[in-house]
């Protein structure tokens, strides 16, 4: 297959576009990505360097029309672009608007267009909203989103939804949890977390930390996506989660061990505003109906995520200073407008 991976620059995009391209050798990959804050080319780097037909990027804004003509030719769809931080969304929901519910109307106009045979819509358990101490969700619980953030997702999964029972459209929607491991923008919880820890600076941790997460390590969610892309069936929605429950406070306190750090490093701040209590997930459907189950041990994998960005220090300065934002200038617009150009011509013959 050839698959359009929207936001592939991203944490969960490029982990993906590794996957693919490590697991099935006769695929080709073509990236779409506006790079904004959270969009690291480097993430990509070795997977563009050299003469790598097998992967290609186009920076363009996922809103923008000529997606449809980028996007022929493409075989199938996984959709990740977002904005998908919280506080973020609190502050200014209108990124959150443009990006997730018009960004992702318009995904789905040229997949439509371009008649792909399978189309994925990567979400978040966010959009069921907040569990109390007992229960799962499964993919048939109510959406209750309490962020922007969140809401936005669940408009967004809903007009895929809608795709497919108004045009045939042959879309899935995919909800998961917590997300941990390489290539993670250190604005979120555990990279955060890794960064300063490593710098010995002050953890700063919501409220009490005893809000819960199910936490699943990157790779494990590329294997459930891979799977949902090729034997998933259409119109569904299916659940991924890492059922690995831990509170904030706890996940802190093992990084702050795995570093060799005084706990008085941990410093709680004012929660922020209707801020979830609980997530957790039903995957009961993904396992039976595809064999699924998460691999990764919660601690194995944060000893390995440590480990890399230890070895990545280099990747995380570059973020923390924003020189990040450089990369692509210096060594791939020339190639990007080459790519774009020639599939314009191609579309217009």
């Amino acid at each position: 297959m050839k698959i359009l991976i929207t936001g592939g620059a991203g944490f969960i995009g490029s982990n993906f576009a590794r996957h693919v391209l490590r697991h099935h050798p006769a695929d080709k990959i073509l990236v779409v990505d506006k790079l904004t804050y959270a969009g690291n080319l480097r993430n990509l780097s070795n997977l563009l360097d050299g003469d790598n037909s097998r992967c290609q990027f186009v920076r363009m804004d996922i809103a923008d029309p000529s997606l449809a003509e980028i996007a022929k030719g493409c075989d199938a769809a996984v959709h990740f672009a977002a904005e998908s931080h919280v506080d973020r969304s609190i502050e200014d929901a209108a990124p959150f608007v443009q990006t997730n519910v018009e960004g992702s109307w318009r995904v789905v106009e040229a997949c439509r267009a371009s008649r792909v045979s399978r189309f994925i819509h990567v979400s978040t358990d966010e959009v069921y909203g907040s569990l109390g101490r007992e229960g799962k969700f499964s993919e048939c619980s109510p959406l209750a989103p309490t962020s922007p953030y969140a809401a936005s997702k669940a408009a967004s999964d809903l007009l895929v939804l809608a795709a497919v029972k108004t045009h045939g459209f042959p879309g899935v929607v995919t909800r998961c949890s917590n997300n941990y491991g390489p290539f993670q923008f250190p604005e979120k919880f555990i990279p955060l977390m890794i960064s300063r820890a490593l710098a010995g600076q002050h953890l700063p941790v919501y409220g009490d930390g005893r809000q819960i997460r199910d936490w699943i390590h990157v790779q494990d969610h590329c294997q459930a996506l891979d799977l949902i892309l090729r034997q998933g069936r259409e119109g569904e929605v299916y659940n991924i989660g890492g059922e690995c429950e831990l509170e904030n406070l706890t996940v802190a306190h093992k990084i702050l061990r795995s570093v060799d750090r005084p706990d008085d490093l941990l410093k709680f701040v004012a929660d922020r505003p209707a801020h979830d209590r609980r997530y957790a997930l039903d995957c009961s459907k993904l396992k039976n109906e595809l064999g699924w189950a998460p691999a990764w041990d919660f601690d194995q994998g944060l000893a390995e995520t440590l480990s890399w960005y230890r070895a990545n220090i280099a990747w995380l300065e570059e973020i923390l200073s924003g020189e990040y934002q450089k990369y692509f200038e210096r060594h791939y617009l020339r190639r990007e407008e080459t790519f774009a150009a020639s599939s314009t011509k191609r579309g217009q013959s």
